[in-house]
């Protein structure tokens, strides 16, 4: 250590060993992390190509082929962070195929009940009869969660339906992932992480009907008797709205935002044959950052993305023969935080390595360790 410092290097050494237990900065530390080892890591991740979008500000993404599941580039792929609507993806893989499409129910105020304040809302009343697909459309195209609300209690309420979500959640090996609520709405404790989501998006785009419902552009939904209003899909790379243009290609996913989680957004496109996802949560700025950056990040998957080799891998579901990955307590806390962490992200402990030494930060800042080699500060 060098002047600056009021710490000793033994002093130095006992802090240093004390943080590796809570978050190691090797890439052994993340051994069986799910979807691979690197995924677990801080940082961006690619490999074998360059040019990556400059500028990403988001707290977390990911890019991934649809067909083989191998990951191209990510950053902080397991990083917990609250879901908003994008969680419907998961509502919808575990419900979706309970009811027929054309099946027909008359709505209650008991269906209604207990829609947290704040809401998006499609505007289902009670007294009106809807189709499944119908209310299928509220929620992907509107994330009415009123409509959510509605078929969790065709599907036996919502507890029932948090409970078979989380089941869900853990069949897709989608680990990261703890559900509060079955629409996603800002509740403590509610998380998911850039990987998570896309395994949600890429095990629902193998339904038809999912795969129907999240690129419809417009619909009619029933206003009571024989009158109708038209709805149309809050995913602005999909419609074009708010000053963006349309993605060439684009097949959905969706969009979610709540004043806690930020924007967040799971899209798909296929250009020549291939289909891509990309999955953005939380950028710092900008109603339209969390669009702009996935199409950025599209735009280079389908560039000197085909040429990436894989940084990890969309782990297959258990139900379908996927290799079941554990997790060791290491890697999780290496890939998600502490437990206890409002994000489950790397603020509050972390090691993080740089070519001119380390910084260690232990519980949110509160002790600092800076190492300076040759008089060069680390960088990261």
């Amino acid at each position: 250590m060098h002047g600056s410092s009021p710490l000793t290097r033994r002093a130095a050494l006992g802090l240093t060993a004390a943080a590796i237990p809570v978050a190691a900065a090797t890439p052994a530390s993340a051994a069986t992390a799910i979807g691979g080892a690197r995924l677990a890591r801080h940082g961006i991740q690619v490999s074998g190509v360059t040019g990556l979008p400059k500028k990403l500000t988001a707290g977390a993404w990911l890019v991934a082929d649809y067909d083989t599941g191998e990951v191209l580039a990510s950053y902080a792929a397991h990083r917990r962070l609250p879901p908003a609507s994008t969680l419907k993806m998961l509502f919808a893989d575990t419900v979706l195929k309970k009811f027929d499409r054309t099946d027909r129910h008359k709505v209650t105020d008991t269906d209604l009940a207990g829609i947290p304040a704040g809401s998006s809302l499609v505007g289902v009343k009670p007294g009106i009869t809807y189709t499944v697909e119908q209310l299928w459309q509220g929620v992907f195209l509107r994330s009415g969660n009123d409509a959510v609300h509605v078929l969790a209690h065709m599907n036996g309420g919502v507890a029932k339906t948090v409970a078979e979500m989380q089941a869900k959640a853990e069949d897709l090996q989608a680990l990261d992932t703890h559900v509060v609520s079955p629409d996603g709405f800002d509740h403590k404790g509610q998380l998911s992480s850039a990987y998570d989501l896309t395994l949600f998006a890429r095990h629902g785009l193998k339904n038809a009907d999912f795969r129907g419902y999240c690129a419809t552009k417009t619909a009619d939904f029933p206003a009571g008797g024989k009158k109708t209003f038209q709805i149309q899909n809050t995913d602005r790379l999909l419609t074009g709205a708010w000053g963006l243009r349309t993605y060439d290609g684009l097949i959905g996913v969706k969009n979610g935002y709540t004043s806690n989680a930020g924007n967040t957004f799971t899209g798909a496109a296929t250009r020549d044959g291939r289909t891509l996802l990309v999955t953005v949560m939380h950028p710092k700025s900008g109603t339209n950052a969390v669009y702009e950056e996935t199409a950025a990040l599209l735009d280079w998957g389908f560039t000197k993305g085909s040429s990436a080799r894989a940084v990890g891998a969309l782990v297959e579901p258990l139900s379908e023969g996927g290799a079941k990955v554990t997790p060791s307590p290491r890697a999780a806390r290496a890939a998600a935080g502490a437990p206890g962490t409002p994000s489950g992200g790397p603020s509050a402990w972390r090691l993080l390595e740089g070519a001119g030494g380390t910084v260690v930060v232990l519980a949110g800042g509160v002790w600092a360790l800076r190492r300076r080699l040759k008089g060069s500060r680390s960088a990261n």
